[in-house]
Order: C-alpha cells, then structure tokens, then sequence
C-alpha cells in the first residue's frame, strides 16, 4: 500500500435511477426504484429519495412497494446506463492507463500511473475536476474516494455519497477504520461475520486486536491472514486494467413457472440470439456454450458443450442450447433460464459441419413441402411463426415495447418507463397500463415536466423508441441558442441545464 492517496475510486449515484431523473423530468425529487415489476423481481437501485423510506439494492420489488407504495417503478433501460458508463469511462481513461472497471457505474483509476504528483493536493485537484468533468458531460454525480489502497478509496467514496469527495490521508487509516463494522472489510459476508460475532468481533478495531492467529484458528490461514491485513489498513491489490470477461451470458426470470416444453426451447433460443447480439458487440467469440436451468424449487444446474472452435455464429449458438435444454427436465416447471458462451476469443472459426447441417435440413424441408397436402403446409406455416427470430431479425423488445410482429393480432404490452414516440406528441415515456389503454407522458429530458395522455394500447401512432440522450445534442443546444435572441426572445422553460450542472440536486463537496 503506498502511502499518498493516488488511489481513486468513483461510484456514481443510485445510477440507474438517477438516469431515469435526468432523462423524465416528471421525476425529478421524487422517489424512483428502478428493477424488475414482475412478482419476483428485485430492486436495481433506488433513488435517495426512496432509500429515506428504506428501500434498498437486492431487495423483494414486493417489499419495496409496500415500503414506498407512491414511488415510480421503471424498468431499466440498459443501453441508456451503458451509453452513459462509456462516456463515464472514457474520462477515467483521460486520467491513467490503469482504469479498473468493476461494473457500469464503478471503477478504480490508479493516478500516479498516469502522471499526477502524489501528493493530497494533487489527488484532490484531479479528483474535483473529474467530479465536474463527469457531470458536464452526463448530467449525473458520482461519488469519489481518494486512497493509498483499494480498500480505502472505496471506503472514501461510500463516505461521500451522495455527490462528495473523501480524501483518506497517510496515517489517519488506523483511526478511521477502528469504529467501523467488520462488514466493511472486503470479503467478509454474513456467514464470516457470524463467525467472528459468535467470538465477540463486531468492529474492526476488534478485529485488529483479537490478532492474526486468532483470525486464522477462526477463518483459516489465507481469510484470517488477508483479514487481518486489511484491519491494519493495509491493502496490496493494485488497480488492474483491462479486466478480461471470461463469459458472456444473459437470463430472464419469469413471473409464472415455465411448463411447456415448447414454451421452454423458445425461451432458450431467444436467449442464445441475445447473447451472441452481446458476443458480437464486444468483439468476441467462443467456443464453450452454457445454459443454466433454476426449478421451481430453487435448485440449479448448468449444462455445457465445446465446440470445435470459436463462433459467434447465432445458428450455432442457438443449436447447441438446445441440444442442452433437450436433455433437461423442465415440465414440472422452470423459474429462471439463461445462456452464456465462455472460452472466448477474439477470432471466430467457421463451424462448416454446422452449416452442411442447416443445408441438409433446409433441403429435406423443402422436400417435404412439396410432399404436404395443402392443410398441412398450411399448418406448417403457422409454426413457423412461434419461431425465434434469426441472426438478421431483430430481437422483440420485452420490456416497454409491443410484441414481436408475428403477435400483431394480440394487444401490445407496454411497462412503466420504456421509451415511445408519438407521431403526433414526439417522445415520452410509459407511466402505466392496463385494461386495454397506456398512459404516457410526453417529456424530454431538456424539457420541462410534460403532460400525460392516454391511448388503446394497439395505437399505430404509438411505437418503441431508443433512449434519447441525458442532455440536448450540441447542434440542437446551439440552434436554440442562437433562436433565444430573436424578436420573440427565448422559449419559457425549454433550456436545458446549466452548463456544467445537471438536472438534479445542486453540488455538495466534502473535504
């Protein structure tokens, strides 16, 4: 651990529902809990206005209800929180080389390896930049934690949320530390606390002065050793750039049990197009296909085949899952489904016996069309309409959006904070729906609070949108600008924010 805090953690904060602020003014000072609606969904992340009700990340979406029953309760969006992250990241890069990741909204940036003087007043200088730098070009805040390790920058920047900066300088570790629960402390999870509980540890001071042989009768020599360290303040991890995922996967749990075997294999394939979509855009391939199988009775199990060489190829991704899910027993029902693709690479190797297999069935298909009576081609062609969409079909949105277009004839489902675009009203957001109508309310997130209309959920003049940016384009900012002048004078209300300011709460710093 060395001693001037060039260490820098940030977190930003409560992300996803500070997005979902910053994008729907509507919702701005009001309390936010983004996660999944359905019976068994979670809380992503709530916002500080929700947490003061005791909602919190991880918990029961039920309980969360009953806790803040007056909340907005979004879906995420995703490609709104990665477009964001990229930007977020990018300004970390502008600081060091080493930028380690650890999720969207979180990272470690070592600052001496990028050149600032190690000293506090250095750290602090770049660290406030960054802060201002991050909310110029996002709207958002985060949070920063500047140390001599990675224990205590993240320690730091837990400290100063929201919006802050915490400075833990040489020598003050040790005081600091002492007070805190033994929770703090990386690696120690409820079954380590327990134990150190059931032998009167509770803080880390405690923890420093029970000793390391004590720890390590307790834990065990390499968890007792490291936890000992790290009740000292000492923390040799460095900052490692350039994290390699070593899988790509997705899953959906489901509201309802799964059954039907059909139901089962399209959910399967479904998920294996959006995992190759994944594969793709992060440049990768691989050779390793998983699914992963959770029953009603919260029992797990994972299958696995190797192909011969690395693919991104969706057919043959599509193909192995379902050879795994064939040799699984689902019909007494399937909560959870998921597929990943591990052993990546950055190459792919063409699966030539895949293909001549697609061929042959493509053949024999035609064969035996031509063979059918007329009811049964019939019959065929709508099967093939409860398909899963290929590799040059896009993926139906689930959450927000209308059915795939096979389902044009069912009325489309639309949930709470996807986006839309009206053609008359422009761009706006799902409030809610039910008994055949959807609730909109139409807003920019430049835009003052809008107002909220009503339409049969099957309106053709209403349709799935992409997420629009935080802040108003520059080319846009700078037309309304150059209008603001004119013989009318500026349009009330439609600037967007401060420069250097977003959308919410002002600016609060910490020493």
């Amino acid at each position: 651990m060395r001693g001037a805090p060039t260490i820098l953690h940030l977190d930003m904060d409560a992300f996803y529902a500070s997005a979902e602020q910053a994008a729907k003014p509507s919702l701005r000072g009001k309390p936010v809990i983004v996660g999944g609606l359905g019976p068994r969904g979670v809380v992503a992340t709530a916002s500080y206005e929700a947490r003061v009700f005791g909602v919190h990340s991880a918990m029961a979406m039920g309980q969360a209800r009953r806790l803040c029953p007056n909340a907005a309760f979004l879906i995420p969006r995703f490609a709104l929180y990665r477009k964001v992250s990229d930007v977020v990241m990018t300004l970390l890069h502008t600081l060091s080389p080493l930028v380690e990741p650890l999720s969207l909204d979180e990272a470690f940036v070592d600052l001496e390896a990028g050149g600032t003087e190690p000293t506090v007043e250095a750290a602090r200088a770049v660290a406030e930049r960054l802060r201002a730098d991050i909310r110029a070009a996002t709207g958002l805040t985060g949070s920063v934690g500047l140390a001599g390790s990675k224990m205590l920058a993240k320690i730091g920047s837990e400290q100063a949320k929201p919006d802050g900066l915490v400075v833990i300088e040489p020598g003050t570790e040790r005081e600091l530390l002492g007070p805190m629960s033994v929770r703090t402390l990386p690696g120690v999870g409820p079954a380590t606390a327990e134990t150190l509980r059931r032998a009167g540890i509770h803080t880390v001071a405690e923890t420093r002065e029970a000793g390391e042989a004590e720890l390590v009768r307790l834990l065990g020599r390499a968890h007792g050793g490291s936890l000992f360290l790290m009740a000292e303040g000492r923390d040799e991890r460095p900052v490692v750039a350039e994290r390699d995922a070593k899988s790509i996967s997705v899953e959906d749990t489901f509201d309802v049990d799964l059954t039907d075997r059909t139901r089962v294999q399209l959910e399967i394939a479904r998920l294996a197009d959006r995992c190759v979509r994944r594969l793709r855009e992060a440049g990768r391939s691989g050779r390793t296909v998983v699914i992963k199988v959770r029953r009603y009775d919260f029992s797990t199990l994972t299958r696995s085949e190797t192909l011969r060489g690395p693919t991104d190829d969706p057919a043959v991704v599509r193909e192995a899952a379902a050879r795994l899910i064939d040799g699984v027993e689902t019909t007494a029902g399937v909560r959870l489904l998921g597929v990943g693709v591990s052993g990546l690479a950055d190459f792919t190797q063409e699966d030539l016996f895949a293909q001549a297999a697609q061929a042959a069935e493509a053949a024999q298909a035609a064969q035996a069309a031509e063979a059918v009576q007329p009811a049964q081609a019939a019959h065929e062609a709508l099967g093939d309409a409860g398909r899963p969409p290929g590799p040059e079909r896009p993926e139906p949105v689930r959450e927000g959006a209308g059915e795939a277009s096979e389902d044009a004839e069912k009325p489309r489902r639309w949930l709470p904070g996807s986006d839309v675009r009206h053609t008359e009203y422009g761009a706006g957001w799902v409030q809610g729906s039910g008994v055949g109508r959807v609730t909109v309310r139409f807003e920019e997130p430049w835009s003052p609070p809008g107002r909220v209309r009503t339409f049969p959920v099957d309106d053709p003049a209403l349709q799935p949108a992409d997420p629009l940016p935080l802040l108003r384009p520059d080319a846009e900012a700078e037309a309304e600008a150059e209008g603001a002048g004119g013989p009318d004078g500026p349009t009330p209300g439609a600037g967007g924010p401060e420069p250097g300011r977003g959308p919410g709460q002002p600016v609060t710093s910490r020493p």
